[in-house]
């Protein structure tokens, strides 16, 4: 069974991007490795030849997960979400009870997740953890090191 995932335009785009540029560059590229490593002689001791097989078949699974990938991909209208609890695309700040640290993110779909700039993955534990809370509740979240809990301060979209 196939898994639905939620992007922003932006990111089902970029998906689409890399699928096509798989497929239009990158593709290409391999046969071509593997036509110049066959041109080289005996094929049953050419590692050119087998390297260049192996990657090939490598790209095409690679190709085959990002298809289904973009099959089962939905785009959320974002001006639609419930701002009452916290939804994929839903931004949240939370704060740290024990050490009072406030945080703010996006949650994301994994392929959209970016620590840096904010946007986690509705995968990850706190992502996880944090699905389906209202502003007040506390998410008790098992990380690494233990059990941390979250308050959720505000939710709101963009």
């Amino acid at each position: 069974m196939s898994k639905v995932s939620y992007y922003t335009p932006e990111g089902l785009k970029r998906l689409r991007d890399e699928l096509n540029h798989l497929k239009d560059v990158e593709r290409p590229k391999a046969s071509q490795a593997i036509a110049e490593a066959r041109d080289k002689g005996d094929l049953s001791e050419n590692a050119e030849y087998d390297a260049a097989k192996e990657a090939q078949g490598l790209l095409e699974m690679k190709i085959s997960k990002l298809e289904e990938v973009v099959a089962n991909a939905r785009v959320i209208d974002e001006s639609q979400l419930d701002t009452s609890k916290v939804l994929v695309h839903s931004h949240v700040k939370i704060k740290n009870q024990t050490n009072g640290a406030e945080m703010e993110y996006k949650l994301v779909a994994q392929s959209e997740a970016d620590l840096k700039s904010g946007k986690i993955s509705v995968d990850s534990p706190i992502g996880k953890g944090l699905l389906g809370k209202k502003v007040g509740d506390t998410a008790e979240i098992e990380v690494p090191n233990g059990t941390v809990k979250f308050e959720v301060i505000e939710i709101w979209r963009e």
